[in-house]
């Protein structure tokens, strides 16, 4: 069974208590699941981390903070906008596969109507056979009407498609900017928690003197 530690706490052990509920308002966790992690780590009662951090701890590291809940919001946006250039490009390949079939169609078609052509020409015709020739031919022409139309819409949506990607693209530059942004902010935030540690040790010195 281990021990519950009461003893007084370290600078040290302050600075574990910052840093982990810090990372854990980053990644959209709970200050319980925080403290739960340092008693586990420090010896301590959660709750007793919870009354050290709300006590002395958390007016030293509010710029923190409101850098850690800035980057768990910019966190959560990139994720969003990932998901969505992902389903983006699933549909555009969709889109494309299905183009290339009505044209592929169409081809064969334009094919066959011409060998009927060919061997029409080389037997005689009565008037019946010029007839049926004529009704199949305008059946085919309606049939590749739609065929046409159905590959112009197809076009326009591959338009509209090529629109939204590179509307994508200026989004996915505004995310790694803001990613930029974050790093900045993280490195700032490392800054503060070493100007607070040093505050906090020099105290510790002039008493010692």
């Amino acid at each position: 069974m281990s021990i519950i530690r009461q003893d007084a706490w370290t600078n040290d052990e302050d600075l574990i208590l910052a840093e982990v509920v810090l990372r854990h308002i980053r990644e959209g966790s709970t200050q319980l699941a925080a403290f739960e992690e340092v008693g586990e780590r420090l010896q301590r009662t959660s709750a007793a981390c919870g009354f050290r951090w709300n006590s002395a701890i958390r007016k030293k590291y509010d710029a923190a903070i409101t850098l850690a809940k800035k980057q768990r919001k910019k966190g959560k946006l990139t994720q969003e906008q990932e998901v969505e250039q992902a389903n983006y490009e699933v549909e555009a390949s969709q889109e494309m596969e299905g183009s290339t079939i009505v044209n592929s169609v169409k081809k064969e078609e334009e094919t066959a109507v011409l060998s009927e052509d060919k061997q029409a020409s080389t037997k005689e015709m009565t008037l019946d056979d010029v007839i049926n020739f004529l009704q199949q031919y305008t059946s085919k022409l309606g049939h590749h009407d739609r065929l046409e139309d159905e590959n112009q819409k197809l076009i326009q949506e591959n338009q509209k498609l090529k629109e939204s990607n590179e509307k994508l693209k200026k989004e996915i530059k505004v995310v790694k900017k803001e990613k930029e942004t974050i790093n900045d902010d993280y490195r700032t935030l490392i800054n503060i928690m070493d100007r607070a540690r040093k505050m906090a040790v020099l105290p510790e010195e002039k008493s010692t003197n």
